[in-house]
């Protein structure tokens, strides 16, 4: 509880919400699930500090709103229009991102924009492989992924 109080306070108020009382019995169940949550959290690890840069944090959620946006329609015009020949493929990143929290964000970003896919991660490289549906140049897509995401994961999970 100490170490995660807003999560324990919102846990207890959402089951309270959702009940929609506030008699003992319900409080009592609530404050049991919110115990349980926050030492869920405990076992996860999850570092103390807040948001490291919040400037860089809010540049990369721009940047991936806006990339769903156009990928949603660049794969919704190969899908309902008169597509070019597309050729679908896998590229291989190299990367210098090593947090486990900014891996797992580049495979929300990678996986969250339409035609592109996380597919795996080597340890030993710490390489990415990800499946492009319209792949055109392997090279554009690492600048891409390195420049508009790892860059700013970087600063955000060192």
């Amino acid at each position: 509880m100490r170490r995660f109080p807003l999560p324990f306070i919102g846990l207890l108020l959402f089951w309270l919400a959702l009940n929609q009382t506030l008699s003992l019995g319900q409080v009592l169940i609530g404050l049991m699930v919110a115990t349980s949550g926050t030492l869920i959290l405990r076992t996860l690890d999850i570092p103390p500090s807040g948001v490291r840069r919040l400037a860089s944090a809010v540049r990369l959620l721009g940047r991936v709103l806006i990339d769903i946006v156009r990928s949603n329609l660049a794969v919704a015009r190969i899908i309902l229009g008169r597509p070019p020949p597309v050729k679908s493929g896998f590229v291989d990143i190299p990367l210098d991102l090593h947090s486990a929290y900014g891996l797992a964000t580049l495979a929300c970003i990678i996986t969250a924009t339409p035609g592109t896919l996380w597919v795996s991660h080597d340890d030993g490289r710490n390489s990415l492989r990800i499946h492009v549906l319209d792949l055109i140049n392997e090279e554009e897509w690492i600048r891409t992924i390195k420049g508009r995401y790892e860059q700013l994961l970087l600063e955000i999970f060192p």
